[in-house]
């Protein structure tokens, strides 16, 4: 099936060669990346020694290339023809990063900055393949599947979250975290033979150039211009704030005012995965029934649940932790079931042209109110407590609904008509 051609009927997903290696791609890096978000934590603070100050710079080491290079990043995939051996290329130096991790500890060579260097180079190489990982998607899915294959992407990630924590553990436990991270490395790798193997013949028509600051321009006017785009926008950063203010303070809440253990916190974590898992199976019905935009509304009237349920726990432990499994289930589905939406309506409404520098915008702005989030919470707890900040984020997380209802976005959304507009390989 080729652009241009008569209106076909797209080979169902499970069937599409190409599609399946890339769901496997994202599977196995997933997984890989769980085990080193524990393994490199351990390596610092255990083996290391580092400071909390070191541990607060390893851990913004990663998420500093958004800040530094998302918007370039975003520009640079416009530009190009081809995509997939950006990708490939990104993952390959990813992999040798990680892997250098057990080769300094073996030689005596490893110390904090060492694994700063490294988690700097893997996030550089993160924001590069994800600004150019959103445009390569329209090439290899076609357009009324976009939905299905984004929610595919998704329930790898919830099932990473499920297993990946439990891997780790054990793979620490048993050959020393430096060499767990080994695993991470054989995952860029595998991801990156499986990207090679694609192929979908990839015909983007790449942006002019016109100079990087005037590209950037243009996506930044694009997502604010847009009133989709905008409002998508804006709640993302709305969400991500409160759920970051949330986060900061959730284990210490859990720990000191509930009473839970730690490895109860852990099951809690598991729950958040097996509501990702259930949200990917049925967002694609329900978009197909109501349109992403409704979808995307209702997912986000769910989003204050786990503040509320937080700032109530109270009295036995095991009550409060069913509750919080409970609403962790739900927060699950809301989670995937709006970045799926958006994911898909972004697509939908973004010129080919511009997609790598909107999806650069808007991860510049998404990713990068994380930090500020995290800052605000752990400020307002100690001014607060911790209660009542859980009380005005569900109130804060509610004001998504604003954004959405302002724009085209209460409308509902029609489903996508099956005209062809990339080609889907079986295999």
């Amino acid at each position: 099936m080729t652009p241009g051609s008569p209106a076909i009927k797209p080979v169902p997903l499970r069937r599409q060669r190409d599609y399946r290696f890339l769901l496997s791609a994202r599977a196995v890096t997933e997984t890989g990346t769980e085990v080193s978000r524990l393994a490199v934590p351990l390596t610092a603070a255990v083996l290391l020694g580092a400071s909390p100050t070191e541990m607060g710079v390893l851990t913004a080491a990663t998420s500093l290339p958004y800040l530094l290079i998302g918007l370039q990043a975003g520009a640079l995939a416009d530009r190009l023809r081809r995509h997939r051996p950006v990708m490939v290329a990104c993952d390959t130096v990813s992999a040798l990063a990680m892997a250098t991790i057990p080769a300094a500890w073996i030689t005596g060579l490893l110390g904090v900055p060492w694994l700063v260097a490294v988690a700097f180079v893997v996030g550089t190489c993160s924001v590069i393949f994800r600004a150019v990982n959103f445009p390569h998607l329209a090439t290899v899915i076609h357009e009324s599947q976009r939905t299905e294959a984004l929610a595919g992407f998704q329930s790898a990630f919830a099932v990473a979250t499920v297993a990946g924590p439990g891997l780790a553990g054990l793979l620490v436990q048993l050959i020393t975290a430096p060499f767990a991270i080994l695993v991470d490395a054989l995952s860029f790798l595998a991801s990156a033979f499986l990207i090679r193997s694609i192929e979908a013949p990839e015909n983007h028509t790449p942006a002019a150039p016109r100079g990087m600051w005037t590209e950037i321009r243009e996506g930044l006017g694009t997502v604010a211009g847009h009133p989709v785009l905008r409002a998508l926008c804006a709640a993302g950063v709305t969400i991500n704030f409160f759920g970051s203010v949330y986060m900061a303070l959730f284990v210490l809440y859990a720990l000191t005012v509930v009473g839970l253990p730690a490895g109860l916190i852990g099951a809690i974590t598991a729950c958040f995965g097996v509501g990702g898992l259930l949200g990917a199976a049925v967002v694609p019905r329900l978009t197909r029934r109501f349109g992403e935009n409704r979808v995307l509304a209702c997912s986000a009237l769910l989003f204050p649940v786990d503040f509320v349920v937080a700032a109530l726990a109270s009295g036995p432990v095991w009550r409060s932790f069913l509750l919080l499994a409970a609403s962790a289930v739900i927060s699950g589905v809301a989670v995937v079931a709006f970045a799926v939406c958006m994911g898909a309506i972004t697509l939908r409404e973004t010129p080919a042209e511009l997609r790598g520098r909107v999806n650069a915008t808007q991860s510049f702005m998404v990713q990068g109110v994380l930090t500020l989030g995290g800052l605000a919470g752990g400020l307002a707890g100690e001014l607060l407590g911790l209660r009542p900040v859980f009380w005005i984020s569900a109130a804060g997380v509610l004001t998504t609904i604003v954004w959405i209802w302002l724009s085209p976005l209460r409308h509902s959304s029609l489903p996508v008509p099956e005209t062809p507009d990339a080609p889907a390989h079986t295999g």
